[in-house]
């Protein structure tokens, strides 16, 4: 048995989860935050079989693709408001998937 945590963006998310237990694939889901634009993302556990992990990889794959976004540059200096002026705008690459694949030495549902 495997455990499999991909961490997605939150936009991809509702998708994924429908096309994976549309596949009979049971899926927990966590709210998490990415360190990199401080957003917000999902994280899920999927504990599953040997023999289906390629196709539980295969639907993250095709459900979460990257793709380009704008976002604003911060500066440091701070408005009169209390909040980072935007110095200007860049695109930047979001979506796809951070996959980790993890032996489970023990199973148990009570």
């Amino acid at each position: 048995m495997k455990m499999i945590f991909a961490i997605v963006q939150d936009d991809d998310a509702p998708k994924l989860v429908n096309k994976l237990m549309q596949s009979g694939i049971s899926v927990t889901k966590l709210a998490t935050t990415g360190g990199f634009l401080r957003t917000g993302n999902t994280t899920l556990m999927i504990g599953i079989q040997d023999e289906r992990v390629d196709a539980a990889l295969e639907i993250i794959e095709h459900a979460c693709k990257k793709r380009k976004q704008t976002a604003p540059i911060p500066i440091a200096m701070e408005s009169m408001h209390g909040g980072a002026i935007a110095a200007g705008m860049t695109d930047i690459i979001v979506g796809g998937a951070t996959v980790f694949v993890m032996d489970v030495d023990k199973f148990v549902k009570y």
